[in-house]
């Protein structure tokens, strides 16, 4: 972008970074020339527009930016997962196959927790009525073979029933349209014939085209439950955005963490539903990446939840079926929990635990926290909002591991007095010291998030002693250490920027999309049916590299191929890399043992059983990524920044090696305060202290190091470790 170099930067135009979570609203601008700024502001639950706004034009402002010149804008949010949570999403009407209105009413439900031993347990009821349950009389087999033909009077018929209920959004999902999808696209037809061209119209066949009738029907109608709304919320940003002079058009971070456009976005929402976690672990994969190792731990703690990822060889694992709304599942991960979303999305555990997480005592004189937040209206005790329960944060303070002064860059000054008074509320009932008190919960809070880790490594045959535990998030560096401790992690990577380092990971996330063919080939039938499955190959490299308007053969772009692949005679099948390009008859066997030797590793990794035999393919998958263009962040000047004074506080710790997590004595300890800038390059800075920030703090508990890391972020170091 041409133009002359003055306050905005070089000729270079802008990128912008947008993340709404469930307290902060976090927003990074990186300019022409590299240099880049954040914005931290408390997220508007009635109207996110205004803090997504709000938030940009602070972080314009402060990286003197022109408006005008942000060329890509990049959007993560919650607004899907929380329609599906809070059920806020549109009025849909079903429709199915003849005989199978009951798919969604039956479901799959697992009892966990309590309701294991609910004798009157009554599981919760299918996401869309009866009366909005329509059944379409039509029949595909598995194969694709039309066995009856599409009763198109009945589906006009149909139509007119929910054009007079006023019904604008509709889900179908027929008997194996993924197979032959003509019957659902045709009942596309009379439907918007009917209905409008403005009616949201959802195909199984688009949405989610595999087996598994459930998981496709409950894909496909989430889909069209919060498109309508995305849809409405994303055309209002962007106008809100042209409003500020920012008129880049707008792009939104799927569940897998790639990006897409807006549209695509709306067309495909059921993918958005894990955007916001998404960002975070690109920032995290990055951050390990620079620091010198592919394997790490991300560690995302913001002000309502904590989310936990493994990041090996540089990317982190991802999973094709979550849960959303389900108890028990560490974000989702339990099948039977939930609504199951059939959909490529970074593998999380996630856990109620966050900055704003209450604590409470339950009706056994227990002491719990979470999963209810303050979030940011009224937010914690200590913000002086008006909120008077006991939060993470609040314990924090009293602890003095928060500078009330500093907090948010000094932004959003904190009450230690209103804070003291809202932890005085569970000690009184508890008979304990207020600060006791406060340990309990921070203590309780970590065993959270421990949790979560203990998910994604320790469950899953990992051993996290090995690895980098990164840290972001507003209080992601404040509990890092403490998480660590409890699994003998020896080194905390805290990224530039970390308390908004979900917006800043926008800055650099790729353009990409992903295409699937349903389609059964045993093992041994792969050479013979090579041309079949290198033909599906290139259609679905041809339909990926049309949503991403790429040219197939452009620079930068990859093509990734997969395949889905299970042991002969099972149902469940895992997707392994696919080699072999182009496949040929004689190259099918090479193609063929590699697959099979991927899916058995991962196999034993995911079931713990070290098991051999045949194998079949069930679906081929093509991944187009295009690099995304922009500016590239420079990381920050750590010798050009101030030094800033120092202050001494009275701070909270427990004592190292003094015992497990959870039971060494805490003692009070003079504690150096100081900017996260006056670390300078070559320190090695013992704790305890406490470094802050315009977005975060991080606190280096005794026994801990840190030093300043190459790319602007902070390395922590336990003891002896390297």
């Amino acid at each position: 972008m041409g133009g002359a170099a003055g306050a905005g930067g070089t000729g270079a135009g802008h990128a912008l970074g947008i993340d709404v979570g469930g307290t902060f609203t976090d927003v990074a601008v990186v300019r022409g020339d590299g240099r880049t700024a954040v914005a931290k502001v408390l997220s508007t639950h009635r109207d996110p527009v205004e803090a997504a706004v709000r938030g940009a034009r602070a972080a314009l402002r402060a990286a003197r930016a022109d408006p005008g010149r942000v060329e890509r804008v990049v959007h993560a949010t919650t607004l899907a997962t929380n329609a599906v949570l809070e059920r806020t999403g549109e009025r849909v009407a079903h429709l199915s196959t003849a005989g199978f209105d009951g798919v969604l009413a039956l479901g799959r439900y697992a009892r966990v927790e309590e309701d294991r031993y609910d004798l009157r347990f009554d599981p919760p009821g299918p996401p869309v009525p009866a009366e909005d349950r329509f059944e379409v009389p039509e029949r595909t087999g598995p194969d694709g073979t039309v066995l009856t033909p599409l009763d198109e009077d009945a589906v006009r018929a149909i139509a007119r029933t929910l054009a007079r209920r006023g019904v604008r959004a509709v889900s179908v999902c027929l008997l194996h349209s993924y197979a032959a999808p003509g019957h659902e696209r045709r009942t596309a037809r009379i439907l918007r014939a009917e209905l409008g061209p403005d009616a949201f119209i959802a195909l199984s066949s688009d949405v989610w085209p595999e087996p598994r009738e459930y998981e496709r029907a409950a894909t496909t109608l989430m889909s069209a439950y919060v498109g309508p709304l995305l849809g409405r919320y994303l055309s209002r940003l962007e106008e809100a955005l042209h409003t500020i002079g920012v008129r880049a058009p707008l792009q939104v971070t799927d569940s897998r963490g790639d990006v897409m456009s807006a549209r695509g976005a709306v067309r495909r929402a059921v993918a958005t539903i894990e955007s916001g976690p998404a960002a975070g672990v690109l920032a995290a994969r990055d951050a390990a990446v620079r620091a010198g190792t592919g394997d790490a731990i991300s560690f995302d703690m913001g002000g309502t939840t904590a989310k936990a990822c493994v990041i090996r060889g540089g990317e982190p694992d991802v999973t094709r079926e979550f849960h959303v709304g389900g108890r028990g599942s560490f974000g989702g991960r339990r099948a039977g929990t939930g609504v199951p979303i059939a959909a490529p999305a970074i593998d999380l555990a996630e856990v109620g635990a966050g900055g704003g997480s209450i604590a409470w005592i339950d009706g056994a004189g227990t002491l719990r926290v979470g999963p209810r937040s303050a979030g940011s209206d009224p937010g914690p005790a200590c913000y002086g909002r008006g909120g008077e329960e006991p939060t993470v944060t609040d314990a924090d303070l009293v602890l003095g591991h928060l500078d009330p002064d500093a907090f948010a860059g000094g932004g959003l000054p904190l009450s230690t007095a209103l804070a003291e008074k809202a932890v005085d509320r569970l000690a009184r009932p508890l008979g304990v010291p207020r600060e006791r008190a406060a340990q309990a919960v921070r203590e309780i809070a970590d065993a959270a998030m421990g949790a979560a880790v203990h998910v994604v490594t320790v469950q899953r045959g990992i051993d996290p002693r090995g690895l980098t535990l990164v840290a972001f998030g507003g209080a992601g560096p404040v509990h890092a250490a403490g998480v660590a401790d409890r699994f003998g992690i020896g080194s905390v990577a805290v990224p530039p920027r970390c308390g908004a380092a979900s917006a800043a990971g926008l800055l650099f996330a790729e353009l990409g999309t992903e295409r699937v063919r349903s389609l059964a080939v045993p093992g041994a039938e792969l050479a013979a049916r090579a041309g079949e499955v290198e033909e599906a190959f290139t259609a679905l490299a041809g339909e990926a590299c049309a949503e991403l308007g790429a040219d197939p053969d452009a620079p930068g772009l990859r093509l990734l191929r997969s395949a889905d692949v299970r042991f002969t005679g099972q149902t469940h099948r895992l997707a392994v890399p696919f080699a072999g390009r182009p496949l040929t008859p004689e190259s099918a066997g090479a193609a063929l043992a590699e697959a099979a030797g991927r899916f058995a590793e991962r196999h034993r990794a995911a079931y713990g059983v070290d098991h051999r035999g045949p194998v079949e393919f069930t679906a081929f998958r093509v991944r187009a990524v295009a690099p995304a263009a922009g500016p590239a962040p420079h990381p920050p000047d750590p010798a050009a920044a101030p030094g800033g004074p120092v202050a001494v506080r009275r701070a909270l710790f427990p004592e190292p090696g003094a015992g497990a997590a959870g039971t060494a004595p805490w003692t009070g300890r003079d504690t150096p305060f100081r900017p996260r800038s006056a670390l300078a390059p070559g320190t090695r800075l013992p704790g305890p202290a406490v470094l802050t920030d315009d977005a975060s703090t991080i606190v280096v508990p005794p026994g801990w190091t840190a030093s300043p890391a190459p790319d602007g972020g902070t390395l922590l170091v336990r003891g002896a470790a390297r």
